[in-house]
């Protein structure tokens, strides 16, 4: 019996320090941000005063973040009315894969996905103000539907000395609600 019971607590150990186990946690702090290439995944509630709410599935992936000279030149590209960052910091250009599913019936209720959604903090937990520029195509903005995706980009202007910003994904538009707290990423 007992050695059963110690073998027991070697697997729940070993479950628990398993790469998977350790993915599926990683983006739900601060303190854990998921770097590029990890998708976090989460539930969102849509509906709005008293109608029906659904729960909905979403992923999330920071698929590349380009920051300095590179994210300007497409940047500037992108719109010749865009305008150069100020004094002390530079645009950082995030591509975001978003993924949104349907946990049940009817699962008609549309997600207003837009750019504002997303907020870069600098390492001290001060939040970059949004800048008014327009990011290369496509934009980070659609309304999705069940089973739908977009890869879309994001702008942000930060600290030239921040050398490891975070993003924060906050669904708080168009009456979806999340569970669960943000989704956090370290963009570089």
């Amino acid at each position: 019996m007992k050695a059963v019971a110690q073998l027991s607590i070697i697997l729940i150990l070993f479950i628990a320090a398993s790469p998977i186990a350790f993915a599926q946690t990683q983006g739900s702090s601060p303190s854990d941000p998921a770097p590029a290439g990890i998708t976090v995944s989460g539930i969102i509630e849509c509906g709005e005063g008293y109608t029906s709410h659904e729960l909905y599935d979403i992923k999330i992936t920071l698929l590349e973040v380009i920051r300095g000279e590179q994210a300007w030149k497409r940047i500037q590209a992108s719109a010749s009315s865009n305008k150069p960052a100020g004094p002390g910091t530079e645009y950082l250009l995030a591509r975001i894969r978003y993924e949104y599913f349907a946990r049940g019936v009817p699962g008609t209720c549309s997600h207003p996905l837009a750019p504002e959604e997303f907020t870069a903090y600098s390492k001290n937990g001060e939040d970059y103000k949004a800048v008014s520029v327009a990011p290369p195509k496509p934009e980070l903005r659609k309304g999705l539907k069940s089973g739908e995706s977009l890869d879309g980009w994001i702008v942000f202007a930060v600290s030239k000395e921040d050398k490891a910003p975070l993003l924060l994904y906050s669904a708080d538009s168009g009456g979806a609600v999340e569970h669960g707290g943000g989704k956090w990423f370290l963009l570089r």
